[in-house]
């Protein structure tokens, strides 16, 4: 197949023609060399852009001249799954395993550093799955989950009885849970305070700008409470959405950069809270910010004090 075009932000930019199928999964398959369960999970993952609009629907019908852009290595990755380690028709080598970094353990508790594009616990690949057979711990329980996409201290409980002890800490609020995220556009104040409900529930989050450039703000959030997608949809309610969130962000990019970020750029720092298991010592875990998210940050020109956090 012809080298496709490199766009910005290392992208690749395609033109629709007119011998292309109209169904934006099919010109996906095509294109590429694709199965069209691949391009699904391309479309699937948010990673296609269709006139500097995200879409997500596989059955999108596209027109002659339209622009489509995807992230290079969303491409090289679904090449990767297909035509080496993780054959999509069964066939091939299996996939490596991967490496879960624990970050904090002690007798009853483990703290791991969680990757991108993982779910936590309750399914095949998950981050717990994966940390049961790599520490030899069938009884390994996740004592609370992060998004797919969101990265850092996720906290595990080693049997039945220290999970418990760790969720009535949770619900007693004694639990401090620090993140940062990289959100679109210069945030306006040094400190604010989020308190708007989630599902009906109360929900609060503490902002704090620790550095902002023309075009985006890295923040820190502390959180009084942890309802789902919490931190997105309260950013996103005021107008700074989490830059690469598809599904509470903007769905369209007048700034090429926004197109080439993998995901949505939000990282639990710090995670402490009383250990339960000894009444004089604390769980404290700190994970550095991650290889994409510093770069996202050198992309919106704040990179350099953060490069090494």
């Amino acid at each position: 197949m012809r080298r496709q075009p490199r766009g910005p932000a290392g992208l690749v930019s395609l033109t629709v023609g007119r011998p292309d199928p109209t169904a934006l999964q099919d010109f996906l398959a095509k294109r590429f060399s694709l199965s069209r369960r691949a391009a699904k999970a391309l479309i699937d993952g948010r990673n296609v852009w269709v006139n500097r609009s995200c879409v997500w629907m596989a059955g999108y019908r596209l027109r002659v001249g339209d622009s489509v852009e995807i992230p290079e290595r969303a491409v090289g990755a679904a090449k990767r799954r297909v035509g080496g380690g993780t054959c999509e028709h069964g066939g091939g080598r299996a996939a490596p395993k991967s490496h879960v970094r624990v970050l904090w353990q002690n007798d009853d508790y483990l703290v791991c550093d969680k990757p991108a594009g993982r779910i936590s616990c309750d399914g095949a690949g998950s981050v717990e799955e994966l940390l049961r057979e790599q520490e030899s711990l069938p009884s390994l329980v996740a004592v609370h989950r992060l998004d797919r996409d969101t990265t850092g201290c996720l906290l595990f409980a080693k049997g039945s009885a220290a999970l418990d002890a760790a969720i009535e800490c949770f619900k007693a609020r004694k639990v401090t849970k620090i993140y940062h995220a990289i959100v679109l556009g210069k945030f306006p104040y040094q400190h604010q305070t989020i308190d708007a409900p989630i599902g009906g529930e109360k929900a609060v989050s503490h902002v704090t700008r620790e550095t902002a450039s023309a075009d985006a703000s890295l923040l820190r959030i502390s959180i009084e409470t942890g309802r789902t997608n919490q931190i997105r949809r309260h950013l996103a309610s005021i107008r700074y959405p989490v830059v690469g969130d598809r599904v509470f962000g903007f769905k369209s990019a007048r700034d090429p950069r926004l197109m080439g970020v993998p995901r949505q750029m939000l990282h639990a720092s710090t995670l402490e809270l009383p250990d339960p298991s000894s009444p004089h010592s604390s769980i404290r875990a700190h994970s550095p910010m991650p290889a994409d998210f510093r770069a996202t940050l050198r992309a919106f020109g704040m990179g350099r004090r953060y490069a090494s956090r």
